[in-house]
């Protein structure tokens, strides 16, 4: 971006470590209409995410996917309510506020570098050797460098993954909303996943909003767990994880606090309305 003087940004301050946005979402409701009729997602919600806090949305699963795909909403403009950024009304997407969803949604045409660099040519004021560093460097953050001409298609499902997560930290947004983005990988890949997000978050400090229905994954990386009812969504009840990082998710004072979100659906009927792997 232009610094004082026109000056153009280097890679080194695109790098840097930015304040990151704290959200108010006040009130907010939110439908839409699907084949069945108007669905009411979001009901008179209010939610405050603090800076660089990492907040998870628990997921009924009993809510169907493009039901609860509304709650990207809360980035845009709702029926009523409001939602701020540092104070600032929202009004639709921008490029503070990026999301990482479920699939990996990677360009098959580019390779690995190429999806990287995607979303920073869009970015102005920047020089392509400029661009080139930083994306090289979201690369070395997500243990990809060695694979950074691979083909899209040779890679595992947790690979693309991370390149996901790159193109979506290569901006640098204030604000990053994840869309159950570990949901379709293997035991073993997610676990070595909730670490290394953990390490990505702690030295990028980003406000992450971290969207599951996997009540291990909800305590195991965030420092709250909100809970939400179907149809209306509303926040049901909030959990404090208080646990050092970065944690394990095999850990006993980990299943404890899942433990404790677990009874609390079922004790409103939610039975097997999340999973507790």
């Amino acid at each position: 971006m232009l610094r004082a003087g026109g000056r153009h940004s280097s890679a080194t301050e695109e790098l840097q470590v930015i304040t990151p946005s704290k959200l108010a979402i006040e009130n907010v409701s939110k439908s839409f209409r699907s084949t069945s009729g108007p669905v009411l997602a979001l009901d008179r919600v209010s939610v405050n995410v603090a800076e660089a806090e990492f907040v998870c949305l628990g997921r009924c699963e009993r809510m169907r996917q493009n039901d609860f795909a509304q709650y990207h909403r809360w980035l845009g403009k709702p029926d009523s309510g409001m939602v701020l950024a540092d104070g600032k009304p929202v009004t639709g997407p921008g490029r503070e506020r990026l999301v990482m969803f479920q699939e990996p949604a990677l360009f098959p045409w580019l390779d690995v570098f190429g999806n990287v660099l995607f979303g920073l040519k869009l970015k102005p004021n920047l020089t392509n050797r400029d661009r080139r560093e930083v994306a090289k460097y979201y690369l070395e953050l997500v243990g990809l460098s060695r694979f950074q001409h691979a083909n899209i298609h040779e890679l595992s499902g947790g690979m693309k993954q991370r390149v996901s997560l790159a193109r979506a930290l290569a901006p640098n947004p204030r604000v990053l909303l994840m869309d159950e983005p570990f949901a379709a990988l293997d035991a073993l890949t997610r676990e070595q996943l909730y670490g290394d997000i953990q390490e990505i978050w702690k030295a990028r400090r980003k406000t992450i909003v971290f969207v599951t229905h996997n009540v291990r994954e909800a305590a195991c990386l965030g420092d709250r767990v909100l809970l939400f009812s179907p149809h209306p969504g509303r926040v049901q009840e909030e959990f404090v994880v208080n646990l050092p990082r970065p944690r394990d998710i095999n850990s006993v004072d980990l299943a404890a606090h899942a433990s404790r979100i677990t009874k609390a659906l079922k004790s409103v009927g939610q039975v097997g309305a999340v999973v507790a792997e």
